[in-house]
């Protein structure tokens, strides 16, 4: 799994070629105006729908991206 943490949408690249090659990718937003973050998510879910994976927000400006055939397991209760 690839944290990736952009600080523009230039990098943007690294977050399609991670994915592309079978990686899951969190991307981690926090960093980034809202504008800019919303760029990201747009491409992260063209990215996902194109390839047949998955996107999961996980917080706030936090997302997960799975390639096709991949999965997220919940934590277990309590965690």
């Amino acid at each position: 799994m690839i944290k990736l943490c952009p600080k523009d949408y230039k990098e943007a690249l690294h977050v399609g070629h991670y994915f592309r090659t079978g990686n899951p990718v969190v991307m981690d937003l926090t960093g980034l105006p809202d504008s800019e973050a919303r760029q990201f998510v747009d491409f992260a879910a063209g990215l996902v729908f194109g390839r047949g994976g998955a996107l999961d927000r996980l917080s706030h400006k936090v997302f997960l991206l799975m390639p096709r055939g991949m999965t997220r397991t919940p934590p277990p209760e309590g965690a």
